[in-house]
Parts: C-alpha cells; structure tokens; sequence
C-alpha cells in the first residue's frame, strides 16, 4: 500500500472477539450473492457487491463516513479491490478476465493487465500492491464462467511496474487470499488447500513458498496489521482468525454469516471493516493496518 500513510500501532487483538452488523449496508438485489473486495480510500469504505447470477454481474458500492451507502460503480465487473498510489480503485474484475483500474472520481476503467501468454486470465481474485507498483494477484476459477477464456492453472501473479506479467505460483488449486508484510519482504498466499504459503521476496521477485499455517477451514481475503499480523477470513467458518508472522493464533472475530474479506479503515484505520453473504460489519480494535 502506498497512498495512504498509516497511524501509529496499537497493541495486536487477542481472544475471542465479535463483529457488529453496520445496519445501513443492506442487499441491494434479488438475487444471492456476496458483499467483497473491501477497501477504504479517503473517508470512506468501497466494496464490491456481486450477485450468482449469469456473468456474476458486480457494482462497487460506498459506505461513507456518516453512514450513509451508494453505489460508486454501476457495472464494475469486481470482486477484489485495492486502492493504488494516487487513490484510485485496483479491481479484480472477472468481467473482462483482467486486473482494472477505476479512476476516482468517475469511474473510468482501464486494464492493467489483461492476459498472460496470450489468454486471458480466470477470474482474478484478490489483490496485494507494493510501495513500488507491482501487484500480485490471485486468479482462481470461482467466476470462470462470466465471460470466455481462461488459464489452463489457478495462478498467482506479478505485474511488474513495467507491465510485465509473470506466473508466481501455478500448483495450487484455486489460490484466494494475498497480502504482503509491511516489509514487503514476504508474500501470503492462501488456497483451497487450506494452506497460508509464505513466499519469501529478493529483489523484488517471490521465490519458492513455505506452509506458514495449515488447516485453515475455506480460508478467503486477507489482510495485515501494523504489526505484520495476518488475517485469515474463513469462509463457512463465519470468523476471521488472527495469526502472528510466525503463524501463531492469536484471536477470533467472529460474525454472524459466511465471510469473504477484510480490511482497516476510519479516521484512525483501526477498524476492521468484513464483507460477507449480504453483510458488512465492524469491529475497533485499537491496531492499524492495511485499507485492503
């Protein structure tokens, strides 16, 4: 992350811990689907807000500091968001099988990048940026089939500052969750497998990752604290659990629906904002971290 300077850091949660309903974000559709991709820029949260239906259609809605909600995007096309160097959305957008970029304010899309060796990507999932630039992505199938096309592997990439796209990581089945320490010498990658890899970062590029925690129980977004802390959202499990750089537990945030993503923001970005099934809560807990 590099647009927004975080606060000092507070002491890391411990125990168990439960998130609060925010009222005000209620399901604007008819259809199933999931609230995802939170992420705060300025004064306010932005998420994505996609439905199962054909072509998975997706808006970015925003939940502004006095509480009130609207839609920012109609038709983003979005699952995961981040939030780039001059305070612009980064989308996962499985619409067009490509990284976006929405500029703010207006809306105006552009690709970041949009296939790698001459097919267009999955689905891309969630999203990690570092001071630099470069963005690492997660490309599962989950919303392969909103348009043609695809990758013959469930990949992790890097788009370089150069544009340049590489294949991090083609072993896992359906990769998800990705961050990276404040350091920015480690990247967090989680699957279907239930594992959270840790890949290690020399100059600038991730090598070979080792299983950091296992066992996690449908593990989905992610996102890091002040204190390099991890936080793991497991989907059906309806929590997000807390672990050290080390892999120690140290909390459980629990909530009351299946959950897909988390992210820090307010006026001191030390509330962890969740999206999941129809719902987004809140919880303060007096540490900072990352706005995705």
């Amino acid at each position: 992350m590099a647009a927004q300077a975080a606060p000092a850091c507070g002491p890391a949660p411990s125990g168990e811990l439960k998130a609060e309903r925010i009222a005000a974000v209620k399901p604007s559709r008819s259809e199933a689907g999931l609230y995802e991709g939170p992420v705060w820029i300025k004064d306010a949260l932005y998420f994505s807000d996609f439905s199962f239906g054909p072509g998975f259609p997706s808006r970015i809605r925003k939940l502004a500091a006095d509480g009130t909600v609207s839609t920012a995007i109609k038709d983003s096309g979005s699952n995961g968001l981040a939030v780039d160097a001059q305070g612009n959305i980064v989308a996962a957008t499985h619409k067009y099988k490509a990284l976006s970029r929405y500029a703010l304010p207006g809306g105006t899309r552009s690709t970041i990048a949009g296939e790698y060796g001459g097919q267009v990507f999955d689905s891309p999932n969630d999203i990690a940026i570092a001071r630099d630039g470069t963005i690492y992505f997660t490309d599962p199938d989950y919303q392969q089939a909103a348009a043609p096309g695809g990758q013959p592997v469930t990949g992790v990439y890097r788009v370089g500052v150069d544009g340049k796209v590489t294949l991090v990581d083609g072993s896992r089945k359906n990769p998800n969750g990705i961050a990276l320490s404040p350091a920015e010498d480690v990247l967090y990658v989680n699957a279907l497998d239930g594992k959270l890899m840790a890949h290690p970062i020399a100059n600038g590029v991730p090598q070979p990752g080792h299983a950091l925690i296992t066992g996690l129980d449908g593990p989905d977004g992610m996102t890091i604290d002040c204190h390099g802390d991890i936080y793991v959202s497991e989907h059906a499990a309806r929590r997000v659990r807390v672990f050290s750089p080390q892999g120690k537990e140290l909390a459980t945030i629990r909530v009351d629906a299946n959950v897909t993503n988390a992210a820090f923001g307010g006026a001191d970005r030390q509330t962890l904002y969740i999206t999941g099934a129809g719902a987004l809560w809140q919880i303060h807990l007096g540490v900072s971290g990352m706005p995705y």
